[in-house]
């Protein structure tokens, strides 16, 4: 989660909030493919040698998991005042599953901020009544691709909880749901493939926001990469025995945050868009999220790296503020905001998905190395509070008690956090200390000596009521394809923390596997918010402030993922302890009101439109109608359903076809709350300049809560605009 722009930064009413708060398979996807998908000039993969005699098995699939839309805070900024008032883009769990005939890999991307504990525990309890024990903790991996726009309620640990409205069970059940239903269709998908990796640079796409922290990493080091953040982007091809495509999956560090903090739209931002785009060219003639070919933009090692590529500036005077502390002349750390490419959000997600895509496309299409040996995957639970880190024979570290400094409150460039509080602090206030003390009690003298130097602000790994503030134990876990490796990382790691990462992994499995290749996979399983360097960590910027386990977190996760890595490349995994069990706490508090009643203003209906559509409209212009609506909670889980559609008559047929839903990046669905229970809905068409002229309407769907005697029933309604013509 990002700081407004990272897992979190609090605006003062939060902050006096916590304080007070004391192997079956169905249709051949390569069949589809061939009959209904095709790329404008690209071929299959040039088949130069044979398929290898001991293929995978591959499948793909892909499902809803968009969860409410209206009153729920959106996950990632921790503000408040964010919360869901309708649809930019639907959100997508995306699977991709690999069998060699022995072990059988999972690996989900989902449209959402970061994978909880609590989420994978409930995914998982499903797969298993389902499947029984072909997918386990230690074969199937679950990531976010941490877009901030979408629905928070899935955690169980206090602070997230606080900052959630607690814990929403639709927001956590279409999450659930959508997950294990992508995973059923890709288990139902499965056929003899082939899996091709490619990698390549792309650039103007990311931009580090903590730049002061980087450079106290040792010069040497930094000598070694031209760039301050990761500009490779991963790509892995899944075709058929014929080398048809059906499926992507990539890898790249950038913080999907194009979306700032002042949007109130579920969206999956730029890397969601990114998989729209692909997805589109691919599937010809589907609507978005339907279609037989699935393609994600996986997180990496994004935790200092941002989209909002024209720096940070000062909102007031335009000059830049790219200092340690993020902070302006006039108007201190609140007026300094990073922006870019574009003009505004819209256009910054635009062109940062595009940018992801195009080389994506360019890799996946040039894609010609063939992964190749047996799968593997490795899986432990550990106890993050007490790792002991041994750096030489006679050299120790260990890992502390969670906590977090006064930098998080800060927030980032990219979003800033509450009061006073900046980037940078390295030593405590003692008015603030006061009142933590005296209203969460003080941390020990032991876990202030352990997070040295981080002024703590909030020692969470002390506080338990009324459930534990952070979790304890914690996923590590690899998978690996033949000598392509995913390490699934529970949190957001630095540039160069990633890089040191992805190196000693690589350098345990290469003892077994030659050419070996590494990502690194983030937000995965269990959210532990960040990841830095030791260098970086004394700086004490937002991230090193979120590195809750203490500055000796890097050396902790390297040791026990280079355990993992050793354990698959002398194929010991069996050997490897499970460790102590997450727990699974019930009784669970939630803070999102009822749905009250909905009314509808006197002489009028639900669905009727209360602001018509014009005559005629050029490409390139917008269309707006207003209806009558209920609250879109009421509308339960509406997963492969939508609240709204652009249909164009057809003359021949002499019908309504559906062109556009509320999954299109070219429609925006604004729920707005009016006095009382009324409420309206606001539809948007972005017309593209490619639509074909016609006649045209648009629709709205929805539900609304009535009281019948006692009852409370919920009633479906639609409303349809007049008829319009676009001229291209």
């Amino acid at each position: 989660m990002a700081a407004k722009g990272s897992y979190c930064g609090f605006s003062s009413l939060e902050i006096a909030f916590i304080v007070l708060f004391v192997l079956m398979t169905g249709v051949s996807v390569g069949l589809i493919t061939l009959l209904a998908v095709s790329w404008n000039n690209e071929k299959p993969s040039d088949p130069t040698e044979n398929p290898l005699e001991s293929t995978y098995v591959v499948g793909v699939g892909r499902a809803d998991c968009t969860g409410p839309v209206a009153q729920v805070p959106l996950m990632g900024y921790a503000n408040f005042e964010q919360t869901a008032a309708g649809i930019h883009t639907r959100l997508f769990s995306r699977a991709f599953i690999v069998d060699d005939g022995t072990r059988r890999v999972v690996f989900v991307s989902a449209d959402i901020g970061m994978v909880s504990q609590r989420l994978r525990l409930e995914v998982m309890k499903e797969l298993q009544l389902k499947y029984g024990n072909l997918y386990r903790q230690d074969n199937v991996v679950l990531s976010g691709t941490h877009t901030h726009s979408g629905p928070a309620g899935y955690f169980q640990y206090t602070l997230f909880m606080i900052t959630s409205m607690g814990y929403i069970k639709p927001s956590i059940q279409a999450l659930v749901n959508g997950i294990v239903k992508s995973i059923d269709n890709a288990h139902h998908n499965l056929i003899p493939g082939r899996i091709f990796i490619n990698k390549g640079q792309l650039d103007h796409s990311n931009l580090n926001r903590s730049p002061y922290s980087y450079l106290n990493n040792p010069p040497e080091e930094r000598k070694e990469y031209q760039s301050n953040t990761d500009k490779q982007l991963v790509v892995m091809k899944l075709t058929d025995l014929d080398g048809v495509g059906i499926g992507m999956l990539s890898w790249f560090a950038v913080h999907p945050v194009s979306m700032n903090n002042t949007n109130q739209m579920v969206s999956s931002d730029n890397m969601g868009y990114a998989s729209y785009l692909f997805e589109k060219e691919k599937n010809i003639g589907f609507l978005p999220g339907q279609g037989p070919f699935v393609a994600a933009f996986s997180s990496s090692n994004l935790g200092d790296v941002t989209p909002n590529t024209k720096g940070p500036r000062c909102l007031n005077t335009g000059e830049s503020c790219e200092n340690l502390n993020s902070s302006c002349p006039i108007g201190g750390r609140e007026m300094c905001v990073a922006f870019g490419p574009g003009l505004d959000m819209f256009e910054s997600t635009k062109i940062i998905g595009e940018n992801i895509y195009k080389k994506a496309r360019e890799l996946y299409s040039r894609a010609r190395q063939e992964v190749n040996g047996p799968l593997s995957a490795a899986h432990q639970w550990v106890n993050m509070t007490d790792v002991t880190v041994q750096f030489n024979k006679t050299h120790t570290g260990r890992t502390c008690k969670p906590a977090l400094g006064y930098s998080f409150a800060g927030g980032t460039i990219d979003g800033g956090g509450a009061l006073n509080f900046t980037q940078g602090t390295v030593e405590g206030d003692p008015f603030w200390d006061g009142v933590r003390d005296a209203l969460l009690g003080a941390p020990s003298n032991e876990t202030q000596a352990c997070h040295h130097p981080k002024p703590i602000l909030f020692s969470t790994g002390e506080m338990t009521k009324p459930f534990p503030w952070h979790p304890d134990i914690v996923d590590v876990q690899i998978i690996s394809i033949g000598n392509f490796a995913i390490v699934a990382f529970p949190g957001e790691v630095t540039t160069m923390a990633g890089r040191r990462l992805r190196e000693a992994v690589k350098k345990e499995l290469e003892t077994r596997f030659y050419n070996q290749e590494v990502v690194i996979a983030g937000l995965c399983n269990v959210y532990t918010h960040y990841i830095t360097t030791y260098e970086e960590y004394q700086i004490q910027r937002y991230e090193g402030a979120s590195t809750i386990y203490g500055p000796h977190s890097l050396s902790a996760y390297i040791q026990l993922f280079s355990g993992l890595a050793r354990a698959i490349a002398e194929d010991k995994v069996s050997e490897l302890p499970q460790g102590p069990e997450p727990p699974f706490f019930t009784n669970l508090f939630s803070l999102l009101p009822l749905v009250p009643v909905d009314k509808n203003p006197g002489n009028t209906s639900f669905g009727e439109v209360l602001e018509q559509a014009r005559l005629s409209y050029r490409a390139g212009e917008v269309v707006t109608v207003t209806f009558v609506s209920g609250n879109p909670r009421n509308s339960g889980d509406t997963a492969g359903k939508t609240f709204l559609t652009v249909e164009k008559y057809e003359n021949l047929t002499q019908t309504w076809n559906i062109v556009y839903t509320d999954a299109s990046w070219e429609t925006r669905f604004h729920w707005i709350k009016g006095s009382g229970a009324e409420s309206n809905a606001t539809v948007e068409w972005h017309i593209p300049l490619s639509a074909p002229s016609g006649a045209y309407r648009v629709r709205h769907f929805g539900h609304f809560k009535e009281r019948k005697g006692l009852s409370q029933v919920i009633t479906p309604y639609n409303g349809t605009s007049s008829v319009f013509e676009v001229f291209g």
